[in-house]
């Protein structure tokens, strides 16, 4: 049987993709000059929307390991952007706050990342916006369901399994 061959004009996750690539790049270059990553900002914005998040609800939301978010912590508490307690106030997570400074850090990234996605969405009107935010989202949330379906077939139960979103 031959191989269906895929046309990379036509395929919807290569385009998203190669969107999520630009985006990215795009996100390092406005971020480079305020010395943070995109996976250090994600922590900062995560932080200042969500104080006391664990470093695993952080990975979680940032789209990174949990080993990869503890470099990230470990980066932005050398820099003075975030404090953790030495040991946890209950169980075994570190509930993580931004500082002062890490707030006003957060700011100005905040404006640049803003900047960034004005600049991806200006040529397309606000409807359109609207309808790729919601496409995005049942896109997500299609692959999201499979996933939980697969889950629950693989442990011979569907209950139990939360798929958790990212904000």
């Amino acid at each position: 049987m031959a191989q269906e061959q895929v046309d990379l004009n036509q395929s919807v996750g290569y385009t998203l993709k190669h969107a999520a690539a630009a985006l990215r790049g795009a996100m390092d270059a406005a971020l480079r000059p305020l010395a943070l990553s995109v996976p250090q900002y994600a922590c900062l914005e995560l932080l200042g929307q969500r104080p006391g998040l664990s470093a695993a609800e952080l990975a979680r939301g940032a789209f990174v390991t949990r080993q990869s978010m503890h470099a990230v912590l470990q980066g932005l508490q050398d820099r003075a952007l975030l404090t953790r307690p030495a040991s946890p106030p209950q169980g075994r997570a570190l509930p993580t706050q931004l500082t002062a400074h890490g707030t006003r850090l957060l700011r100005h990234a905040s404006h640049a990342v803003a900047d960034v996605e004005r600049r991806m969405l200006h040529t397309l009107p606000a409807s359109s916006q609207d309808r790729l935010r919601e496409d995005l989202t049942a896109c997500t949330a299609a692959l999201n369901a499979e996933r939980h379906q697969h889950l629950g077939a693989s442990s011979g139960s569907a209950h139990g399994t939360k798929i958790r979103s990212a904000p």
